[in-house]
């Protein structure tokens, strides 16, 4: 009995297994963002190439994961804000960045998880180059940029994997 019951036990991991990586895969991302409806004029300046910026780092840290068939990938981004220089020199900076993720998959429309997720410069600051004054850096420059797109994608990636 013992020989039937061990050989079925790993069966049925493999099959689990198996069923979890096929989720695991992810077929789409899709980034959206009503930049009308930005209320801080200086980040919907700043911000207007968000969608594909933040899809393509989304993307390029799933390579590996990327398939016909698997989750679908949506992020509304809700919120954008830019803190003033006035915050920043205070230390109180409040740039951010938020938006309302949805995991689904294809196959299993029950399979479906939603959040909120919102970055901060105190996220984003482990994604700004060595050499990058933080005494001196904008909220409006590109190295602030490119690290809340990195902070915020990362963000995304590290939810699939739990």
């Amino acid at each position: 009995m013992k020989r039937l019951l061990i050989p079925s036990i790993l069966a049925s991991l493999f099959i689990a297994a198996a069923s979890f990586a096929a989720t695991d895969m992810v077929s789409s991302v899709d980034v959206s963002i009503d930049l009308p409806a930005v209320t801080n004029k200086a980040a919907a300046l700043r911000y207007t190439h968000i969608s594909d910026d933040l899809k393509n780092a989304i993307m390029s840290r799933l390579v590996d994961r990327l398939a016909d068939e698997g989750m679908k990938v949506g992020v509304d981004i809700s919120e954008v804000e830019l803190s003033n220089s006035f915050s920043e020199t205070i230390g109180s900076a409040d740039t951010h960045l938020q938006g309302i993720v949805s995991i689904t998959d294809v196959k299993d429309n029950s399979n479906f998880k939603s959040y909120t997720l919102t970055v901060d410069v105190n996220l984003a600051k482990t994604y700004f180059p060595a050499t990058v004054d933080m005494t001196t850096l904008s909220a409006s420059s590109d190295e602030y940029y490119q690290a809340m797109i990195q902070a915020f994608a990362q963000s995304v990636v590290d939810r699939l994997a739990s």
